[in-house]
Order: structure tokens, then sequence, then C-alpha cells
């Protein structure tokens, strides 16, 4: 129950709470989140990149932890400052981490093509760190730009696109995990789903995700003994885990930073419409937090995020920080300042010790999922729950370029799996591939399947649903003229490849993508036109992101 006050003499004698017992929840909830985000990203960098043990659990691991400790640690301030100014005891601090569709972006996009290039990890490494450098200067420098462009966007518009993010790359993966080993996943949903959205209390309060992960690997174990193998665990894998066992702390890493920049072409490619992308994300993160009741400092949120991102990234660190999704699921959890920094200690004892490999051992991943897919569902949620009915359109207008975005992965990926499996059986000659892969895509539309439609709507889907989900909302209120600008916006980042593109640029001279550009510039003067001629318009009442949901 939440206390107010209303003076700032109640203010400045208000003792936050640091720990309460909703922080057990959120601890649990939230920290495997985390754990399951670095069990990825540790076999990215193993599996994926065939990095060495002694960088991935000496150097990278290391400066990792020591980036998201800071973070959240900064965080759990930021929430007691709030607390202790508000007089209010429901203060839920930012939970942050490793930004997720970046830890892919980098991995894919720039560590792993230098990585095969050059025939050496470490340089792919040394790009990556120099991909964070530039990213973490973006977020710095837009930290003085983010709180004007959030006065201007229509709140409905930068929860809509949240809610595409939610619902495509953080609901869909858990979701389909669950339904792989259905004797796991589906039974700790449900152990989830009936606390914390239905306020079933287990056993002497033990905390839902805790119980959820408990079950899990009871089941997956058990199962071992019938031969099941539910979860894919196993003896020897945990005792293979323990070779990693060991203590590292991070090291200056400035000559690999340095090392890297001869690779800056490539890698200011991605960083900077990336960079922006986590200016974005950042945003409507903060706008979550402001519709579940805490109000942050957007500047300072961006600059600690491009801050601690940059130390980490000095340490060895090629994977960007960012405030993540889920304030409102945490807060609702009854997660406060305690949780944020009891998961930065857990993150320094996982990746300091070498712990990460022995849990990917012992705990089945499908038990954490339905955590995630929680996540995703109260987002999604949100977006509607906190604006007006009528904007409602305007939402599901902002999650389409994010559906159009995860299925042409699921089609790339898929295509990517299918040619490097000829080349595995000997039936595709390695100078082939590429006429191969034009020839499946070409065909892709008489199977009713719009590949270049997904292509293109899906290029830079953050933006391309913000400034959808403005127009929308604009044209709904019948504010023509702020539809029209972000109509002209919408030209701008589309002619440079920020939106509707697969890279920045300006193409052939005509733009990145010139007749979705123009689209936008001639619906841009047909909504100023109509604003200047439509009579008795009322601009007053918009709905704009600073303004409360009705």
């Amino acid at each position: 129950m939440s206390t107010s006050a209303t003076g700032t003499s109640g203010t400045s004698t208000f003792k936050p709470v640091l720990w309460t017992p909703g922080d057990w929840n959120a601890l649990f909830g939230f920290g495997t989140n985390i754990l399951v985000n670095m069990l990825v990203l540790t076999g990215l960098l193993r599996f994926v990149l065939k990095m060495p043990d002694s960088i991935v659990f000496g150097r990278i691991l290391p400066a990792l932890g020591l980036m998201m400790c800071l973070s959240t640690f900064y965080y759990a301030y930021l929430a007691y400052k709030l607390a202790q100014r508000t007089g209010r005891s429901d203060v839920c601090a930012l939970p942050s981490g490793v930004s997720v569709p970046h830890m892919f972006i980098v991995t894919f996009v720039i560590m792993l093509p230098i990585t095969l290039k050059t025939g050496d990890p470490v340089k792919g490494w040394s790009a990556g760190l120099v991909w964070v450098f530039f990213q973490s200067f973006i977020l710095m420098i837009g930290g003085f730009i983010a709180p004007y462009i959030r006065k201007v966007t229509p709140r409905a518009a930068l929860l809509g696109t949240l809610a595409g993010v939610s619902v495509t790359f953080i609901s869909m993966r858990p979701a389909l995990e669950m339904y792989m080993t259905p004797q796991i996943g589906l039974l700790c949903f449900s152990i989830i789903l009936v606390s914390w959205f239905g306020g079933v209390k287990y056993w002497r309060g033990m905390p839902a995700g805790l119980v959820a992960i408990a079950v899990g690997m009871i089941i997956a174990w058990g199962s071992n003994l019938f031969g099941l193998g539910l979860g894919s665990l196993s003896l020897k894998g945990v005792g293979d885990a323990f070779a990693n066992f060991g203590f590292s702390v991070p090291l200056p890493a400035i000559g690999h930073v340095f090392s890297g920049f001869e690779f800056l072409g490539i890698i200011l490619v991605t960083a900077i419409p990336f960079g922006i992308y986590d200016l974005v994300e950042a945003m409507d993160n903060v706008e979550s937090a402001e519709a579940a009741g805490d109000e942050y400092p957007t500047t300072r949120v961006l600059t600690a995020d491009g801050v601690v991102s940059l130390i980490g990234c000095l340490m060895g660190n090629p994977f960007i920080n960012a405030v993540y999704i889920g304030h409102p699921g945490w807060k609702a959890m009854g997660g406060r300042i305690g949780y944020s920094t009891a998961t930065g200690l857990m993150v320094v004892l996982l990746s300091w010790f070498g712990i990460i490999s022995v849990l990917l051992a012992l705990v089945p991943v499908v038990a954490i999922s339905p955590i995630l897919l929680y996540i995703g569902m109260l987002i999604g949620a949100q977006a509607f729950q906190t604006t007006p009915v009528k904007h409602a359109p305007a939402i599901v207008l902002a999650l389409t370029p994010h559906l159009a975005a995860w299925a042409k992965l699921q089609i790339d990926t898929m295509l990517g799996s299918t040619i490097t499996a000829a080349q595995a059986v000997g039936g595709l000659a390695a100078d082939k591939v590429d006429a191969v892969k034009s020839a499946a895509i070409s065909a892709l539309p008489q199977q009713g399947v719009l590949y270049h439609g997904l292509e293109v709507m899906g290029g830079g889907s953050i933006l391309a649903g913000l400034v959808l989900g403005a127009i929308g909302v604009f044209v709904i209120e019948r504010d023509f003229l702020k539809a029209s600008a972000f109509a002209l916006a919408g030209a701008v980042m589309t002619y440079f490849g920020f939106m509707h593109g697969e890279a920045v640029g300006i193409g052939s001279g005509l733009g990145v993508t010139p007749g979705v550009a123009l689209a936008y510039a001639v619906m841009a003067a047909g909504l100023f036109a109509l604003a200047k001629t439509s009579p008795g318009v009322d601009y007053s009442h918009a709905e704009v992101a600073a303004a409360p949901a009705e």
C-alpha cells in the first residue's frame, strides 16, 4: 500500500524501505530473466563465435557483470530518491541489463562476419567493443534530446511500438519453447499465472518464480529416471560445467577497443541506426514506468545507460546496457528498490566466479520461459490499459511493423538453416548459394508469403511503429497538423534508411526506399492541407505523451 506526501517537509524525512517481501518475487522473476539472457549470451560467445573460454569467462563475463551491477545499483538509487521525494512506498526501480536485440545483432552482424573473415575471434571481439563504444556516445548525446521527443509523441505511439516488441521478440520465443516441452513449460506457466494474475499464495509465501523453477527442475531431472530426458539435463553436463569454475575480475581492454577501429566502416553502418533504436526503446520504457506510476528523468536514464555501457566496453564487454521492458510487471508482483540491488549482486557472483555454465546445466530453460511470457503479456496489455480507448486502433497500427520484422526473421533463419543443411549433405555447391536463396525468396509470393513487404515494413520497426502510431493518434484526435509533422519525420527517416530500410544511407541518391519515403511525404502534404482547410478543428485536446491517461 502506498503512502503519499503532498508537501516537501514530508519527503525530506521519509525513509524508503530498502527491502520488502515483494522484492523476493521480483528478484526471482527479474533475476531469472537476467540469468536466461546471460546463458544465451554465453552460448553465443562459445558456440557461435567459438570464442576461447579464457576470453568468455576470464574477460567478457566479468566486464558484463561489472556493467550490469553498476546499472542496477544506479537505478535502485534513482528509485530510492524518487520514493524519498514523493513519500511513496510503492516506487519500483527500473529494470536494466544487457540489451537482448543488440546481443544478437552485435554477434551475427558484427563479430561473426569479422571472425570468419579474419579467422581470429579476438578481432571479432575487438570489433564488438568498438560497436558498443559508438553506441554509448549516441545514448549519452541522445539523452538530452529524448525528453523533447517524449513531450510531442502520443503515449499510445510510445507504448504501442513497445507492445509490438513485447508481443513478438519477447513473448513468442518463450511461448514456443513452452509448447515444445509442455510437460514442464505449461505446468510452470500455470504456477506463475495463478499467482501473479490470480493472486494465489504459495506455501509460506514462496515466490511463484522460485516455485516454477523448482517444479521444472524436479520434472526435468525426474524424467531422466525414465529415460525421457525432458529439459535436456544430464550429470555429465553438470560435471563439464564445473570446469569453468574460478575467479576472474574485469581488466581494462582499451587496447582491444582501439585495435577494432580498423573495422570502423562496417561497424558504423549498424551502430548509428541501432543507437537510435536504443534511444527510442529507452524512452518507451521510461514512458511505460510513468504509466505505472513511477516518473523517472529520461535524460538521466539514457545518460546512465551510455556511461555504464562505455565502462563495460572499456573493460572488455561487447554488449550494450539498456533499460528493460517490464517495469510494470515487476512492480505488479511487489518489486520495489531492493530487487534491483540484489540482482546486481547476483550478476557479479555469477559472472566473476564462472557459475553461469553450472546453472545452465542444472536448470531447464523451459522452466524460466513462462516468466518472460508473463512480462510480455503485461507490456502488451499496458498499451491498451493506460491510453484512451479511442486510441486502440493506433496501438494496433504501431504493432504491425514488429509483426513484419519478426516474420521476416523467421523466414531468414529458415532459409539460412536450409542452405547450410544442403551444403552439409553435399547437395549445394558454394557458388550456387546466393542464386538458390534469391530464387527461394522470389518464389515466396506465389505461396502467399509477401517477403518484400515484410522486409520493407519491418525495417527499423521500433521507429516505424512509433511514427505510424503517432499518425494514427493525431488523425483520431483530428490534429492533422501534428499528424503531418510525424508523416514528414517518417519520410525523412525512411529516405535515410532508419525506417523501412535494411541499411543507412541514401541508396542511389533518391533514398534507401524512395517509394516509401515519397509516400510518407505525400501523406504529410495531404494532412497539412487538411489541417489548413478543415473548418472547426479543435487542436487543443490532442493526447500527448506527457498528458495523463484517461
